[in-house]
């Protein structure tokens, strides 16, 4: 049996990434982060994929940074976290793959960052989204404020980023956050990736 934070389930040309730390609701560390990376650079060299779905266990997709190692960073510590945060977003946005999020519950801050450099995201009924760093005293640095506006609107990302509020499925729906709302979302997920 696969264990360890970060599960790959290859199925043909489909690679599916499980998010697999339900003990910090599967937040976003240093060596997660450095470990993500490697992964999808492994991933994306690989030429007989041609789709990658994300996941997460339970009912959390991703909570974003941890908050507890962004409270304790030194300015110098900071600037390196954000800079390897935006190393993986980026390589996630780069990769020639079809990029999927099939996001299973919450997903908020980095996690939604993650999301959002997605090529499509699908959702489950009981999804929840947000970008929470205002009541934290911080803001997303990883490309979230930059990808948000393009599919919302900058009016509505606007509000959503200053007032911290949580978007429920249904709505992120509505304003094009996400292109479906099905579950349970893995399955969609790899239909759509079998009919690419």
């Amino acid at each position: 049996m696969e264990s360890g934070p970060l599960l790959t389930n290859l199925s043909g040309s489909t690679a599916i990434v499980t998010f697999n730390r339900p003990e910090s609701r599967n937040s976003l560390s240093t060596p997660i982060l450095v470990e993500l990376d490697n992964l999808l650079s492994s991933l994306v060299n690989n030429p007989a994929l041609k789709t990658l779905i994300f996941t997460g266990v339970g009912d959390v997709f991703l909570s974003g940074a941890n908050i507890s190692e962004l409270s304790s960073l030194e300015s110098e510590t900071a600037r390196e976290f954000s800079l390897l945060g935006q190393q993986v977003v980026k390589r996630l946005t780069d990769t020639p793959q079809l990029t999927i999020a099939a996001i299973n519950g919450y997903c908020m801050g980095g996690g939604l960052d993650f999301a959002l450099a997605c090529d499509i995201r699908l959702s489950s009924s009981n999804a929840v989204f947000a970008h929470p760093g205002a009541r934290l005293g911080i803001i997303t640095g990883w490309g979230g404020t930059q990808r948000l506006p393009r599919l919302i609107g900058k009016a509505r990302a606007i509000e959503f980023f200053v007032t911290a509020r949580r978007l429920a499925s249904h709505e992120a729906l509505k304003v094009g956050l996400i292109t479906g709302i099905c579950d349970p979302v893995i399955r969609e997920a790899m239909v759509l990736a079998n009919k690419m």
